[in-house]
């Protein structure tokens, strides 16, 4: 077993907001003094409340990134608020964040982090993290996401391909109709299928957020004949909706949820299992079923953090919204400013996300928008026991951007 050293862990709880700072793992491989005297990042997330399941294990993924970083000579400390997933949450934890603890920038893996990017804009803090809400990661110049600035109301022949390559024929789809991002892309996923030729026989973007009930979503799915499915919501709603589908003796070959690979669904117990099995998963970046020397990395990092098993979803975003931090640091020089690190994370052109996106990289001094990954290129995974498997043909598969073709967000 792994032992960290030398880590310093406070937790201290309020009401709305739990605080962690942490001096990170140290390197095993003798990292070199740190260029900057120590900094304090913040980490927005949902640790509680009904985005909970997919974004719980963002600081588990961030305390990996502390190890990264000090790995390259960087002490960073950290400050961990939950948004609670409600509206009071998020504006309370932002609030902490930057007039109480002074943070340098944060790192922000929530649903609801467009509901308080005006605030971060106002107070010039850089944000880094994931862009899985809404348009504010393009639109907003302080604002940026590990995806790269990512417009979920484009289509890419991407998730159509991977459909057809699988043999499924009629896609449903659903999605968020309160998150402009999940609503957006149960649309584009829709709009993808008819991109290569495949029927989109059912499409609801309007699912309400928190909501379990899936049965009915199940017989429509069902009535409309789909072949095929994804579901744009929190891992635990995705499953159910497979195993309704299943109970309900749907046809259903091919089942696609974003989230869910790796730790997300081994660490939800033996019911997530049998519900996922033959399910593919799709990811932005490297399974660590690769192998490769980044996912390799990452791993290490990840025993630093404590982590024994697969990452998650959010762990994936927490680690590369520090390696982002660090890129930008060593350009920022010593004792940065918030406009210091702001400049220099504009002027990156070549973020590879500490290697995991494999051979693509973001440039964000062009704020280029793609629906979904770098590249059109998304990685895919299906489930058989408790081992996911790299899906051939499809680690990655890189689509092409459908020109002219947008999909529109849904009416309330």
């Amino acid at each position: 077993m792994h032992t960290t050293k030398r880590v310093f862990l406070a937790i201290v709880v309020w009401t709305g907001l739990v605080a962690v700072t942490c001096t990170g793992a140290a390197s095993s491989a003798g990292a070199s003094p740190s260029k900057t005297d120590p900094i304090t990042i913040g980490v927005l997330t949902d640790l509680t409340g009904a985005a909970a399941s997919g974004a719980e294990t963002t600081p588990t993924g961030v305390k990996a990134g502390v190890a990264y970083a000090k790995a390259h000579g960087y002490d960073i400390k950290y400050v961990v608020a939950d948004t609670q997933t409600s509206l009071t949450g998020v504006e309370s934890a932002a609030q902490e964040l930057v007039e109480r603890d002074h943070v340098l920038a944060v790192v922000s893996v929530s649903s609801l982090t467009f509901l308080v990017s005006s605030f971060f804009t106002q107070h010039h803090v850089p944000v880094v993290g994931a862009a899985e809400d809404a348009s504010e990661w393009v639109t907003t110049k302080n604002m940026f996401s590990v995806f790269g600035p990512v417009n979920a109301s484009l289509v890419a022949t991407t998730l159509g391909q991977f459909f057809k390559l699988e043999g499924a024929t009629d896609i449903g789809a659903l999605g968020y109709g309160i998150s402009p991002q999940s609503a957006d892309a149960a649309e584009s996923a829709a709009a993808s299928a008819e991109a290569v030729g495949l029927k989109a026989g059912y499409v609801n973007a309007n699912f309400q957020f928190g909501s379990t009930n899936v049965q009915p979503i199940a017989l429509a799915m069902k009535s409309a004949g789909v072949d095929g499915m994804t579901a744009t919501v929190d891992p635990n709603t995705g499953l159910l909706l497979v195993t309704a589908l299943r109970q309900a003796g749907a046809d259903v070959k091919v089942a696609v949820l974003p989230t869910g690979y790796g730790g997300d669904l081994l660490q939800a117990g033996p019911n997530a299992l049998a519900s996922a099995q033959d399910v593919y998963f799709l990811s932005t970046f490297e399974p660590l079923e690769m192998h490769t020397a980044a996912t390799q990395e990452f791993h290490k990092y990840l025993k630093d953090a404590g982590v024994s098993g697969d990452p998650t979803y959010a762990e994936y975003d927490g680690y590369t919204s520090v390696a982002l931090l660090v890129q930008a640091l060593q350009s920022a020089g010593s004792n940065p400013t918030q406009a210091k690190l702001m400049k220099a994370l504009t002027d990156i052109h070549n973020f590879n996300a500490a290697g995991l996106l494999g051979s693509h990289t973001i440039n964000f001094s062009r704020r280029v928008a793609s629906p979904a990954a770098p590249g059109n290129c998304e990685y895919f995974t299906k489930l058989s026991g408790s081992t996911f498997k790299l899906v051939p043909g499809a680690d990655p598969l890189c689509g092409s951007l459908v020109a002219g073709k947008t999909v529109s967000p849904p009416s309330s």
